[in-house]
């Protein structure tokens, strides 16, 4: 029997491989910036133009299946449900639904940049869980950035320091959730078309939040808010459909790292749109954050 000799990666291979990954962390990158205008949307309409938070939850679903049937309509409705992984699919649904539910709960009475230092756990959720359920193990380099990255976090919340809200408690629910949307947005893409997975992310959410929409609905007081609550789906519709591309192209842990990316965008929508003024320490915290994402960004383009 002939040994067969290991050849490495070409020097091309290993360019398209580095190309996709950057690609991908690019749309991810896109894909938190969309996340970021809409909890600033959500904050808006929840707690501004006091809309009900379920009639808000499903007409950020509702307008996202309307904006997926717009954008896959070439694609018959029978191939867009065609999935080889149904549970897979029903209950990643589940898991956005239930971080959209607990995020907008969060928004309505905490800051954006209080919620989104939390989200910021996500990442070593990820990472830790992302070894045993898609064999997907996270190097030392990255680990240690990641790990910087929420040490910036902490500068920022300083626990211990001062009363906590209560509502942090539905941050923390929707960290989790979204950490398992993400795992589980990466098993997909190696099982089904990223069409079929965009069609049936806000499936649950419209379909289950429905009656409790009815039942709270309130007709919005205004054009701006139809608009509004219409742009919530737009913005998670197009998030999505960039975060499912990125996970075909790169590891669940290599792209969650990026999710930092939302702090100057959630703190500078905060300041804009609400007059929420940054401490001192949410900018030095803000600075190790931006420094970790630089690192993480830098071993991309080494193909580490």
């Amino acid at each position: 029997m002939t040994r067969t000799e290991f050849q490495p990666p070409s020097d091309l291979a290993l360019a398209q491989t580095r190309a996709r990954r950057l690609q991908a962390v690019g749309l991810m990158c896109l894909a938190i910036v969309l996340f970021s205008v809409l909890d600033a949307t959500a904050k808006y309409v929840v707690g501004v133009l006091d809309v009900p938070v379920a009639q808000a939850v499903w007409m950020r679903f509702a307008s996202q299946v309307l904006f997926s049937v717009v954008l896959l309509s070439q694609l018959s409705l029978p191939r867009l449900l065609k999935t080889a992984k149904p549970v897979h699919q029903i209950v990643r649904s589940g898991f956005m639904l239930g971080a959209t539910v607990f995020n907008f709960l969060a928004v309505r009475y905490l800051q954006l940049d209080q919620t989104i230092t939390i989200f910021f756990l996500a990442p070593l959720v990820v990472a830790a869980l992302a070894g045993p359920l898609l064999g997907e193990w996270v190097g030392w380099r990255r680990l240690l950035a990641i790990m910087t990255g929420f040490l910036g976090v902490l500068l920022v919340t300083r626990p211990g320091f001062g009363g906590i809200h209560w509502a942090v408690v539905f941050s923390f629910a929707g960290m989790l959730s979204y950490a398992l949307y993400n795992l589980s947005t990466r098993y997909l893409a190696a099982h089904d078309p990223s069409e079929v997975t965009q069609f049936y992310s806000p499936l649950a959410g419209f379909l289950m939040v429905m009656p409790f929409a009815l039942t709270v609905w309130e007709w919005p007081p205004s054009a701006l808010a139809w608009l509004l609550l219409f742009a919530l789906g737009a913005f998670g519709g197009i998030g999505h459909w960039m975060l499912i591309l990125a996970h075909k192209h790169a590891p669940a842990s290599s792209l969650a790292p990026f999710v930092y990316v939302g702090l100057p965008c959630m703190t500078g929508l905060g300041y804009v749109v609400f007059g929420d003024i940054p401490s001192l320490w949410t900018l030095a915290g803000g600075s190790v954050v931006i420094g970790s994402g630089l690192y993480l960004l830098y071993r991309e383009r080494r193909g580490a």
